[in-house]
């Protein structure tokens, strides 16, 4: 069995100008720190998918080759901002999409927005991964008023301060990453 989890960061935001990539590379940063994983960043912006993904867009080649990297990765940490009180909506074209690939594999949750710091787009993805057979875990990580937390060059300045809830969440990822990585490799799941 291979040592190292699979880890697919996903920035969920296709906005032009938007935040995501911020905390989607100090995401992907925390967990090579805290080590075991082999991170992929996939940006949904670069994937380039259709505008409308249907059954017959399965031989897109990009819709393909976001099927391998999903199906690749043995838990994800989805990064999203809150948009009206919930996620975007290429984020949700992207889950709706994928099936198998998202089966039995734990996911965790950057979010970043106002007052809440994304939550309330956290709560909605509670409510659909489940529906694709993925577990989410429980601590995540809002950055609230997400732009008061940044230095002159646009990163975080102070990441030491976030470096726990990081650590509380790749935690989770990886004992249930390596739970069902074992469940997947010993037995087929039933959908």
């Amino acid at each position: 069995m291979p040592d190292n989890l699979k880890l697919a960061v996903i920035i969920g935001s296709t906005r032009e100008g938007r935040f995501g990539p911020v905390p989607a590379e100090w995401i992907a940063e925390e967990a090579r720190r805290y080590g075991g994983f082999d991170v992929d960043v996939v940006d949904l912006l670069d994937c380039e998918l259709p505008a409308h993904i249907t059954g017959d867009s399965d031989d897109h080649p990009n819709v393909r080759s976001l099927s391998a990297r999903l199906h690749a990765a043995d838990a994800f940490v989805v990064v999203t901002p809150e948009y009206n009180h919930s996620y975007p909506a290429g984020l949700k074209a992207a889950i709706d999409h994928y099936q198998a690939e998202w089966h039995t594999k734990p996911v965790g949750f950057v979010s970043y927005g106002g007052m809440v710091g994304g939550q309330r787009a956290v709560e909605h993805l509670r409510q659909i991964f489940p529906e694709v057979h993925a577990l989410t875990v429980r601590d995540t990580i809002g950055l609230v008023n997400y732009w008061t937390l940044l230095g002159p060059d646009g990163r975080f300045a102070e990441p030491e301060a976030l470096a726990g809830a990081a650590k509380g969440m790749l935690g989770q990822l990886t004992w249930w990453g390596r739970a069902l990585r074992t469940a997947r490799l010993e037995t087929a799941y039933a959908v």
